[in-house]
């Protein structure tokens, strides 16, 4: 059984790899559906994003308002910071949860972990490979624009927020580069799968 952490930035295509693994029969423990599943009202995740950011940040129903704490931590560097470190621990612990579930239910070969920032505890440390999904400035502009309907400079700002491809790339085992057609993408994502899943 093997893990494998695919990660890259946004409109990389990611995601879109991670559903190709899934549909080759990989298992995905998907980062972004834990971190809003943590956050729930009366969870100790909130409590803290509350304690640092104030109730500001929480809906007329005291669950968390994603829009007004996105607003507060967008290009603020020391706060989206403060916002990861709240978070990270939580995400991680739930990460090696669903991992390690799937590896004692013993019903796949392969398990991903799709996750959008690649953190030390939950990320790197559970991959037995790290895969790196990128794509050109203006691909990448081209579809946050299309997919998020987001003007050029909105999705310049969201490029510009998160690391360099340099960054990611130096974690990587595998590469892979995305800026033609699906089909493309999914050969490549399938050899790989073959090749990694003949590694014991």
């Amino acid at each position: 059984m093997k893990v494998i952490g695919v990660t890259g930035g946004i409109g990389s295509g990611k995601s879109t790899v991670s559903r190709i693994l899934r549909d080759l029969g990989a298992k995905i423990v998907d980062a972004d559906k834990i971190a809003r599943k943590i956050v729930v009202k009366g969870g100790k995740p909130l409590e803290d994003l509350v304690n640092f950011f104030g109730s500001e940040i929480l809906d007329a129903d005291g669950e968390l308002n994603r829009k007004k704490l996105a607003e507060i931590v967008f290009n603020k560097s020391e706060k989206l910071e403060a916002l990861n470190n709240i978070t990270h621990g939580y995400i991680a612990e739930e990460i090696i949860k669903a991992v390690n579930c799937y590896k004692t239910d013993n019903t796949t070969d392969i398990i991903v972990i799709d996750a959008p920032i690649p953190i030390e505890h939950g990320f790197i440390d559970q991959a037995d490979e790290i895969w790196v999904v990128t794509a050109s400035r203006e691909v990448r502009i081209a579809r946050i624009m299309e997919r998020n309907g987001f003007s050029r400079e909105e999705a310049e700002k969201r490029i510009d927020s998160q690391q360099s491809d340099e960054a990611y790339i130096r974690l990587a085992d595998e590469v892979i580069v995305n800026e033609g057609s699906i089909e493309e993408l999914e050969n490549t994502v399938a050899k790989l799968y073959v090749k990694i899943k003949g590694v014991r």
